[in-house]
């Protein structure tokens, strides 16, 4: 792949668009214009399938703590015509009303209205009702969906009674619950073929989702708390299909996914190819497949147009390159310095391999191998000359010699420039290996024998250092032997001056 390497470049400075050309890839430039990306099909479940927040007007037995909206309660204050109202997630829904009321002095009424499943709040002045302020730490004005329009009335957005997501099916506050299941409250549907199990006793509908998400069905379920109703959209863009189904009325017809249920059909990318006729892909990954191309991908992003420009991928061929010629010069360096032979002072010095011819002959050979011309090539690359390396005066190392000259082979002709090195049976790297092979092969015995030699030599040197330390514990045990002979002698000599020459001491 060193040679069929490709490069992608847009003519964007930063369009977002990611493009790969794979090994061997078509080179040139290629303007694609898309019109349209794609998108993927949702199946919208219809809207409010909880219940309501109460069956009536009352909303005492309605707690703050209880309540079904899109998001729980959180306690704080919020503000109603520059007056703070305060709320416990203890409070039932009425107690908040009446707190509206007395912190408005009776002005701002609020009731709830059963049918709709919506709150409205009414100025008995028609004064503007203004909702909200910055230092708000209560959540409730957004949970029942309330906003200051400057009007004189103002009413929940949507119903505001939503789903509990995580609570068992059976306590959900689904509208309508699932009749067909067993004793058990086992129950099952179908989504794209692929069977979803749930139980509405111990399963939520966060699970339910979740075990959608993560079966083979090919889609993501999601709960949308705002229109309180459930989404399946396809992890694919693309105009293709949802198919969902079940025995009877269970958990897919409770939440409005079988009769009331929406399809947004998905759509496919459009786009043109050199200014040609309007081709089509199922996903925003234009393949070789989609346009004609090949190994050109490119993920679009956006709607535009940008010129990809496909070329060779000199760099990779250039640090190849430059690693055969290091990786030679190391080699002939190195047998340089094992066969050398050096006089200084009148001593002669000779290398660990210098008696041996045939290591010389391997740098012969290399040195004759790599300049020589690849035969059976019809082109104007046959040597490394043409690539412009060789030697530099009387430096045996090869090196590049002549920068642009590489440069312009590996741009305008990396086809002649792969022949070169990998021509089967003459080219560069080919005849290489095979010399590799003969030196190594024909070099066997010489190999076993110096591999023999070394072992003999390890043997002499552990048996020699083992003489050496037997040597050194002996004579370090006669040392001491006679540090202790000299201490004893030295208290007798004092034991016998005590005795007959008392006075001395």
């Amino acid at each position: 792949t060193t040679f069929s390497g490709r490069t992608v470049s847009s003519s964007a400075a930063s369009g977002g668009w990611a493009a790969t050309a794979s090994a061997g890839g078509a080179v040139g430039a290629y303007e694609i214009s898309v019109s349209q990306l794609a998108s993927a099909a949702r199946l919208l479940g219809a809207a409010d399938v909880g219940s309501r927040l109460s069956s009536s007007s009352s909303v005492a037995g309605v707690t703050l703590a209880t309540m079904r909206g899109v998001t729980p309660v959180t306690a704080g204050v919020f503000s109603i015509n520059g007056h703070q109202v305060t709320v416990s997630t203890a409070d039932s829904l009425q107690d908040v009303f009446s707190a509206i009321s007395t912190a408005t002095g009776g002005d701002v009424v609020a009731a709830y209205d059963s049918v709709a499943d919506k709150v409205s709040l009414s100025s008995i002045t028609s004064s503007p009702i203004t909702l909200g302020a910055a230092n708000d730490t209560s959540n409730l004005l957004r949970v029942l969906k309330l906003a200051n329009n400057g009007a004189a009335t103002v009413q929940s957005s949507a119903a505001v009674a939503a789903l509990s997501t995580t609570a068992v099916l059976a306590s959900a506050g689904l509208k309508s619950a699932p009749s067909n299941v067993d004793a058990s409250g086992n129950g099952s549907f179908l989504i794209n073929g692929t069977t979803i199990s749930y139980n509405v006793n111990s399963d939520s509908l966060a699970a339910v989702l979740k075990s959608i998400n993560t079966s083979g069905a090919g889609v993501t379920a999601s709960y949308d708390g705002t229109n309180d109703r459930v989404v399946l959209t396809n992890n694919r863009p693309g105009n293709l299909g949802i198919s969902v189904s079940e025995s009877g009325s269970g958990l897919l017809s409770a939440l409005g996914l079988v009769s009331g249920a929406t399809l947004q059909s998905g759509s496919d990318a459009q786009f043109t190819l050199n200014g040609g006729p309007v081709l089509s892909a199922s996903g925003n990954t234009l393949e070789a497949v989609d346009h004609g191309v090949t190994g050109l991908s490119v993920t679009v992003t956006s709607t535009g147009t940008q010129t990809l420009t496909v070329g060779t991928d000199t760099t990779s061929m250039r640090k190849n390159i430059d690693a055969f010629i290091s990786a030679y010069n190391a080699v002939q360096s190195d047998i340089d310095e094992k066969t050398k032979v050096t006089t200084a002072n009148g001593k002669v010095t000779t290398g660990v391999l210098t008696a041996m011819r045939e290591v010389q002959e391997w740098a012969r050979d290399m040195r004759q191998l790599v300049f020589k011309s690849v035969s059976g090539l019809s082109q104007s690359i046959t040597s490394l000359d043409g690539l412009g390396i060789g030697f530099s005066g009387i430096d045996t190392s090869a090196k590049v010699l002549d920068e642009a000259k590489l440069t312009k082979a590996l741009s305008e002709r990396p086809n002649e420039v792969e022949a070169f090195f990998q021509k089967s049976s003459t080219g560069l790297a080919v005849a290489f290996g095979a010399l590799v092979d003969r030196i190594t092969t024909a070099n066997g015995a010489d190999q076993t024998r110096l591999n023999a030699s070394n072992t003999d030599l390890d043997r002499q040197i552990a048996e020699l250092e083992r003489r050496i330390a037997n040597q050194k514990q002996l004579l370090t045990d006669s040392f001491v032997a006679m540090e202790s002979m000299q201490s004893k002698i030295q208290q007798q000599g004092s034991a016998i001056s005590q005795a007959f020459f008392p006075s001395s001491k």
